[in-house]
């Protein structure tokens, strides 16, 4: 699973690097502890146009009565995209990218203890997660007020490549850039297609080391987080 990521490229960056036709988002805080139900950076397709958007992390199906169901759909698993309700409608077309300058996985000891690591590129460059979003409409609002639509999203996962292995069993999928276009295309709805699609994701070009347990609380954010410890295995 992913339950903490860090961002911390400036917005202006993620707009280059993922090649953005129009940013519409605000500046977000840099984060070294992105945690579930805080907003994050997304690159979304509409209308033939690439987007910088934020979305809330934890999707939020159409049809909940209660968006705090997000707070358990922070990943998707790629195994089960296509049958499980909460994400088989937006996988076929609400798609998106998750930028990301690392994340957080904890190896379980034998005494028990889990140790946290920072995973990241070693150039680097920001991962290109892979997401899924939706739109969930509040009903106490009318429906042309802003704050009548919340928008959010999930992290698909998949089974660790042979190097996270070491660390934990899952891990984000993360697309290289020829992998995006298709991605994000909402035209695109054939399943075996978009399941070839996560099948290119790989973990070949990360690296990690162990970080404080700090980590491990959410009010913790500052760059001392991502900086190596001893490792205690």
């Amino acid at each position: 699973m992913c339950g903490r990521f860090v961002s911390i490229t400036e917005p202006d960056g993620l707009v280059r690097f993922f090649t953005v036709d129009e940013r519409k988002t605000d500046d977000l805080p840099p984060s070294y502890n992105v945690a579930p139900s805080q907003s994050v950076y997304a690159v979304a397709e509409h209308a033939e146009q690439r987007n910088l958007v934020r979305f809330g992390w934890g999707l939020v199906p159409h049809w909940a009565k209660d968006p705090k169901i997000g707070n358990k759909l922070i990943n998707a698993r790629a195994e089960s995209l296509a049958e499980k309700p909460a994400f088989r409608d937006v996988f076929k077309r609400k798609r998106c990218l998750i930028p990301a300058d690392g994340f957080y996985e904890w190896r379980k000891l034998a005494d028990g203890r889990k140790v946290p690591y920072f995973i990241h590129r070693e150039d680097g460059a920001p991962l290109a997660f892979a997401g899924l979003w939706s739109s969930w409409r509040d009903r106490q609002f009318p429906d042309d007020t802003a704050d009548a639509w919340l928008r959010t999203c999930a992290i698909v996962t998949t089974d660790a490549g042979p190097r996270v292995r070491a660390l934990h069993t899952r891990m984000p999928v993360m697309l290289p850039p020829d992998a995006w276009a298709a991605w994000l295309d909402p035209d695109l709805h054939d399943p075996a297609e978009l399941r070839h699609l996560l099948d290119l994701a790989s973990d070949a070009p990360l690296v990690w080391h162990p970080v404080s347990t700090r980590v491990n609380t959410p009010v913790n954010d500052d760059p001392s987080l991502i900086a190596p410890v001893e490792d205690p295995a």
